[in-house]
């Protein structure tokens, strides 16, 4: 065998890992051929004046991994390695240009982003002795897999929790604990037959309506009336599946009266099979009045899958959903995913129950529903100030969203483009419009969210905003 020099930098790799990487390295590259005798441990160590623990530790190695085989009493020989194919064929380790992720830094950006949450005021002392409690009295429980729907005491809290503030009736038996809402609505639709035809609102949520069109389902998006949804064409759309967003709809904020809700439950309760999927995701916060009851308060005929979200209450990334099965599909859900394990961090969820039972989790909602009040009236304020009669706003006090409506003869792609220029985080209509493609003559429709933006740069931002509807460089 070839004789190496180890490196003496000692910015270099342990000098086992160097020899290690060595014989590896030419074992591949067949400059150390099957079957040819190594060094012994002793021999080697007096070569490259090391210790012979050192050779020892790389042989192990080299030998664990398969690159090497010991014969009792004659030492170590290079294995019989498979040759790789195709290398003329190789390619290059160097990922592609086009699947590199930048810095995406938002170093001067301002967001007027719907998707976003202002953690400023949420209380991480009370979450961590949530957290500090859930480890003292669970310790068990954290150490093994978990209930795959989440922890009993979780759902529980929960179920309280939503019968009080939504109105939903249920058992913690029927609640579902997922890392997210599309990821509960895909294992809900996995169990469905493919042939099953799905109504989705138009405008709505595109994440949604790609999911289940990648999913292979017929999914027909259905306009709005005044009312929300479109009743008659939900009627005559053959559809087993109904996604709504009643209390505020995604992305308009329309709030569907009782007078529609009714005709939605009468249609589910019409046919077999037929279900609404009810997203409640940030009913939380209402203004001005109180809160909307749900559409599953209203169900008679367990026809309602209400579906509810934490990421617009606590930390996005804690990603914590659910889902609220009627018996019928939870017996089905327990029967399709008998080896389904928990996805959501189990640490977190515990820490959930208790930040729920202790009232934090009440008294942060109430401190931020007054928070984004104010925000969202002074945004409201200072949009009307500047645009005056070439805005006009959806003022439907919910939600961590509103829709203006400008004046404005630039495109979508011209809004879209500007804003990137003027580090505005910003959405139009456009990225809602699933089917029915619209854009009125000379306006333009904004989402405009507020969570995520301070109350001192609201000025600074709509300053903005009126740069990227206006301003003409041509």
């Amino acid at each position: 065998m070839q004789v190496f020099n180890l490196a003496s930098n000692s910015n270099v790799n342990f000098k086992y890992q160097q020899i290690y990487n060595w014989v590896k390295e030419n074992v591949l590259a067949g400059k150390l051929r099957a079957n040819e005798k190594l060094p012994s441990k002793r021999q080697l160590a007096d070569e490259l004046k090391v210790g012979v623990n050192t050779v020892a530790n790389a042989y192990e190695q080299l030998l664990a991994e398969g690159y090497i085989y010991t014969v009792e009493r004659k030492g170590y020989f290079i294995e019989n390695i498979t040759v790789f194919s195709n290398q003329e064929k190789a390619v290059q380790s160097k990922l592609p240009n086009d699947l590199k992720e930048g810095n995406d830094s938002k170093e001067g950006w301002l967001s007027l982003s719907h998707m976003s949450a202002d953690i400023s005021l949420f209380p991480f002392k009370d979450w961590m002795k949530c957290e500090n409690r859930a480890i003292d009295e669970h310790r068990r429980e954290l150490a093994e897999l978990g209930h795959p729907q989440g922890p009993y005491l979780t759902r529980k809290a929960i179920s309280r929790m939503i019968a009080l503030t939504r109105g939903v009736v249920c058992e913690p038996e029927q609640i579902i604990i997922g890392a997210g809402t599309q990821l509960l609505v895909q294992q809900l639709m996995e169990m469905q037959n493919k042939k099953s035809i799905i109504a989705i609102e138009d405008p709505g949520y595109s994440r949604l309506y790609r999911l289940l069109n990648d999913m292979g389902f017929t999914v027909n998006p259905i306009e709005l009336d005044n009312k929300g949804i479109n009743i008659k064409k939900v009627e005559s759309s053959n559809a087993n599946f109904l996604f709504v967003t009643p209390s505020h709809q995604f992305p308009t904020g329309k709030i569907i009266p009782v007078t529609r809700r009714i005709e939605l439950l009468n249609w589910a309760a019409g046919a077999e099979n037929r279900y609404i999927i009810e997203d409640d995701y940030d009913s939380e916060f209402k203004y001005e009045t109180n809160s909307i009851p749900s559409l599953q308060s209203l169900d008679r005929n367990q026809r309602v899958i209400y579906t509810g979200t934490f990421s617009k209450t606590l930390l996005p990334g804690t990603r914590i959903s659910y889902m609220v099965l009627p018996p019928d599909l939870l017996r089905k859900y327990r029967k399709h995913y008998p080896d389904l394990m928990q996805y959501s961090n189990s640490l977190a969820l515990f820490a959930l129950h208790y930040f729920i039972e202790s009232g934090a989790y009440s008294r942060h909602i109430k401190r931020m529903n007054h928070h984004y009040e104010v925000k969202r009236n002074l945004l409201i304020e200072q949009l009307r100030k500047k645009f005056n009669d070439q805005v006009c706003i959806e003022n439907i006090p919910a939600g961590l969203h509103f829709i203006a409506q400008f004046k404005s003869v630039k495109t979508y792609d011209e809004i879209e483009a500007c804003a990137k220029e003027g580090r505005l985080e910003l959405y139009t209509m456009r990225r809602f419009m699933l089917k029915n493609k619209y854009k009125e003559n000379g306006r333009i429709e904004l989402v405009i969210g507020f969570a995520n933006i301070d109350e001192g740069e609201i000025m600074e931002a709509v300053e903005r905003l009126y740069w990227v509807i206006v301003f003409d460089d041509g």
